[in-house]
């Protein structure tokens, strides 16, 4: 009976430990805001709550990243630009290395849908990094 009672109490810390990870969200996995980096910057992406899934379908809990440089996050629904300072990775690419020139820049990291319709604030996360 000992036995069972100290099982069901394991298996109850790891339930908990286990919901106690990462909030719903995009996130840098390798960068933190207000870093000094250089001009060739690996850039490590994260997701908690949703999916990676490729661009062209449009399937709930699913989508890709887009890093915005030196912009703000796109509102829910509109089409994330494709441009010099908006780059998609709708192959579902988790990780680039960005070339940026000296100084300060924001990198905003944008969820979107399989059309490229952004997921809004919620679903973004902006951080400052210092090139040198």
């Amino acid at each position: 009976m000992k036995s069972i009672v100290k099982s069901l109490f394991v298996l109850a810390i790891i339930a908990v430990v286990s919901s106690c990870g990462q909030k719903e969200g995009v996130y840098f996995e390798n960068l933190k805001d207000g870093q000094e980096v250089g001009t060739s910057v690996l850039v490590k992406m994260g997701v908690s709550g949703m999916e990676i899934e490729p661009a062209g379908e449009v399937t709930k809990g699913k989508g890709h990243h887009h890093i915005i440089i030196d912009d703000n996050w796109v509102k829910t629904g509109e089409v994330v630009p494709a441009d010099k300072t908006h780059i998609h990775f709708g192959k579902g690419q988790t990780e680039t290395t960005l070339e940026l020139t000296p100084g300060e820049h924001t990198l905003t990291l944008q969820f979107a849908n399989g059309l490229h319709q952004s997921y809004g604030e919620a679903w973004s996360k902006t951080i400052t990094v210092n090139v040198k």
